[in-house]
C-alpha cells in the first residue's frame, strides 16, 4: 500500500469508528452487556453459614459415634469448623467430661488384692496432644504423611492433654496398674518415654509399642491382640481410654471404655 493509500485507509477507519461510537452513545445502557453480580443478603449469608455449621456438627457427631465408614481427611467445607472446635472451649469441655466420667467409674470399683487390675491408655490424642503438628497441616484437611509426622514425634515436645493427665493421676493413686498401648513403632520407644515424662507422666507398668512384624496389622487388630496378651498375663482390664474406636473395640475389650473426641483423623 502506497503512502496515499495509507492516508485514505486511516481516514475511512476514523470515520467508521466515530460513527460506531455515536451509535453506542445513543443505545439504551440497559441493553449493553454487563458483568453478572450476585448479591446475598446478610440473613441469607448467615443461613448459609448456619447450614455449614450444622452439617459439620452432624459429621463430627457421626465420627464420635463411629457411624462413618473409613475416611482419610475432614470434609473441605468443615476445615474452619474443625479448627474452631479444636482451638475453642468446646474441645476442652468434651475432654474434661470424659475425664470426669472416667474418674467416677474408676472410683466406683473395688480393686482386687492381687494388684492385677489395669487401666489401658492410648498415647497420641489421649495422653499427649499433636495439635501443634495438625495446626500446620490443616487440622486434618491434608492426607496423613508418615514421614512428616515421624519428624514431629522425634521432636518429643507434644504437650499433655490436661484432663487426661488428671485422670492418669487419679487411677494411679487408686492402685490401678497403668498400661500404655500405642500404635507407635518400637523404634520410637525412647523418644516416647522422654516425651511422656516431659509432659508429666512419670510412671507406668507397661509401655507396649508396635513391633517390626506387626506393622501390617490394622490398629484394631494390633490392639486387640495386645490386650489379649495382657489379659493372658493375668491382668484385668477394667478401663480403657482412647481417641480412636480402634483403640477400644475389637476383641479382649475392657470392662468399660472411654472415647476422647478427635475429629482430625481416623485410624481403622
Amino acid at each position: 500500500m502506497d503512502f496515499l493509500g495509507s492516508i485514505v485507509f486511516l481516514c475511512l477507519f476514523s470515520v467508521a469508528f466515530a460513527q460506531e461510537s455515536m451509535d453506542i452513545d445513543h443505545l439504551d445502557p440497559d441493553l449493553l452487556p454487563r458483568p453478572l453480580i450476585i448479591e446475598f443478603s446478610e440473613s441469607r449469608l448467615k443461613n448459609m453459614s448456619d447450614d455449614i455449621a450444622m452439617h459439620c456438627t452432624s459429621w463430627r457427631v457421626a465420627v464420635e459415634a463411629n457411624n462413618l465408614g473409613p475416611w482419610k481427611t475432614i470434609p473441605d467445607e468443615c476445615a474452619d469448623y474443625v479448627k474452631d472446635y479444636m482451638l475453642g472451649r468446646s474441645y476442652n469441655v468434651d475432654l474434661e467430661k470424659v475425664s470426669h466420667e472416667s474418674g467416677i467409674y474408676a472410683k466406683s470399683l473395688e480393686l482386687g488384692a492381687d494388684g492385677m487390675d489395669a487401666w489401658v491408655f492410648d498415647i497420641d490424642e489421649t495422653l499427649i496432644s499433636n495439635l501443634p503438628y495438625y495446626s500446620d497441616h490443616g487440622y486434618g484437611l491434608e492426607i496423613f504423611n508418615n514421614v512428616q509426622f515421624d519428624k514431629w514425634i522425634l521432636e518429643g515436645v507434644a504437650p499433655a492433654i490436661k484432663p487426661s493427665l488428671k485422670l492418669y493421676e487419679e487411677v494411679l493413686s487408686l492402685g490401678f496398674k497403668i498400661i500404655l498401648l500405642t500404635g507407635r513403632n518400637e523404634n520410637k520407644r525412647n523418644i516416647t518415654v522422654s516425651n511422656l515424662k516431659h509432659a508429666g507422666y512419670q510412671k507406668w507398668d507397661k509401655l507396649v509399642l508396635r513391633g517390626e512384624h506387626e506393622r501390617e496389622k490394622s490398629a484394631s487388630a494390633f490392639k486387640s491382640d495386645k490386650r489379649k496378651e495382657i489379659m493372658e498375663e493375668g491382668f484385668r482390664i477394667l478401663g480403657n481410654s482412647g481417641d480412636q474406636w480402634s483403640d477400644l473395640t475389637g476383641s479382649s475389650t475392657a470392662s468399660r471404655s472411654f472415647k476422647l473426641s478427635n475429629p482430625m483423623y481416623h485410624i481403622p
